[in-house]
Order: structure tokens, then sequence, then C-alpha cells
């Protein structure tokens, strides 16, 4: 509840590309990203708070349950953010219940622990980009089974997916799959709204202003889809096509509970 000023000693940040960071920063300057910006907006008001990061770009829900929930486990967290499902969302053979019972397996574990446990549910990939309008009903069942499970092991959920300004594209990454650095930002204040942290409101749901340049139309969108899909959507078809992963060889970027380092002045 609002004004409990709850307090937090260790963090864990669970999921795929997303939570890792993607969007927000790179491979070579680091990446920070919602969970990042989270974390840094606890440690304003737990000073001693410790936060690992043990999401990896490309994971599949299961590959999540998998890797992911015994480390975390270990750490015995008060708090956990669970996000996954979007690649799963991605994939031919998609089933919103095979992939929300991996979800809900992971909120039953962390929560019979007694950490307190956060995700989200998805914005409508349609309102970014047309060519995604066959995705819709599989966010739409994914959501849905997301807020059943956290209904039933009393997980916290930001409905970010309900917000117009959500599919704003200055929130997104060219991709159009990775939030912008000021996607990010938005991300870790919906969560940090969702769970009453101190100095959180409401303010990450207002639109932005107007942008300088108006939106592309006619044949000026088709221009700019025709370009997406073969800038990204064409690239990640064919390592799937492969069966290759962004996330091939990779680790967690944050496998130990550390200190919050102060957040760097790039977009803040």
């Amino acid at each position: 509840m609002p004004g409990t000023d709850p307090r937090y000693e260790r963090f864990v940040a669970l999921g795929d590309s997303q939570s890792e960071g993607l969007g927000d920063g790179d491979d070579t300057t680091g990446l920070r990203g919602f969970a990042d910006r989270l974390a840094e907006h606890l440690a304003r008001h737990s000073p001693d708070l410790r936060y690992a990061n043990l999401a990896v770009r490309g994971r599949l829900a299961h590959q999540v349950r998998a890797e992911q929930l015994a480390p975390a486990l270990a750490f015995r967290p008060d708090l956990v953010t669970v996000i996954a499902g979007v690649n799963d969302l991605l994939r031919p053979r998609f089933d919103a219940d095979e992939v929300a019972g991996h979800l809900e397996a992971m909120f039953a574990a962390l929560t019979a622990q007694g950490a307190r446990v956060a995700t989200l549910t998805f914005p409508d990939m349609a309102r970014m980009t047309p060519l995604a309008r066959p995705l819709a009903p599989r966010i739409a069942a994914l959501n849905a089974r997301v807020r059943a499970a956290a209904r039933r092991h009393g997980v916290t959920v930001a409905e970010t997916g309900h917000h117009e300004v959500v599919t704003d594209p200055r929130l997104w990454s060219p991709d159009r799959l990775h939030a912008s650095p000021l996607g990010h930002r938005r991300i870790a204040d919906a969560l940090a709204h969702a769970l009453a942290l101190p100095g959180s409101d409401d303010a990450w749901t207002r639109p932005l202003p107007p942008p300088a340049a108006p939106a592309p139309a006619g044949l000026h969108l088709a221009a700019a889809e025709l370009r997406w899909a073969a800038s990204f959507l064409g690239p990640w078809l064919l390592r799937r096509l492969g069966g290759h992963s962004s996330g091939d060889g990779r680790t967690a970027k944050r496998p130990d509970l550390l200190p919050v380092p102060a957040p760097p002045d790039r977009g803040r």
C-alpha cells in the first residue's frame, strides 16, 4: 500500500533480453535497462540493497525457469521481477498455457519462499507494426493467464499493456522488440508504481509531448515496414530457422548479489 515505505535488501531480476537491458546501452558501453533502473530507485531508499540480474537474451520461458529459478532461490531474495514470454510469442508453436505454466511455477516457488514478486503485461505489438497483427490474440491470451497466475500467488502486476503511451515509437528501439532508454525508464517507473515504492507515481502512464515530425503514412509507412522487415525481422527468422539464438554462449550480466552502483549520466 502507498505510504508503507517498503525496503528491500536483495533484489533479483529473471527473464530475457528486456530484463537484461537490450536497447538501453550496448555490449560495449554496458547495458542498463529497466531492472538496473529499478534497482537504482530501490537503492535510494534501501542503501544496503544488493542486486543480481540473471536474465539472458533470447531465453524462452522454460529456459528462464530451468536456468535462473534455482540460483534466484539460493539468493533468498525479498524482491524479484519475473518477465518472460515474448520470445515464446514469436515462435510458430506458441502455447499460452505452457508458457504461463512456467511463469506460474516461478511465481509459486519464489512467493513460497517469502519473496515479493512483480511482473507485467505486454502491449499489443500490432499497434507498433502492422506486420505483427497475427500476434495480437497470442498477446491477449498470455496476458490473461499471467494476470490469473499472479492473482493466485499474490504477484504484483504492472499493467503496461493498457496505456496508449506504451506504443509510442519513441519508447521502442528501431527493432520494435526492445525498449529504448526512455522505454526502459518507463517500465522501471511502472514497476515502482505497482510496487508502491516511495517516490513513485503514475507519471509513466502520461503521453509524451507531440513528436517534431509526423508519423509516416501511406507509401512512406509501407516503405518503413519493408525496411524494418529487411533489417530486423528477416535476420531474426534466419536465426530461428538455423536453430540459433541471440543468447547462444551468453551468461547473466550480474550473476551475483552486488551493491547497486551509482546511475550513469547517460540516458537518465
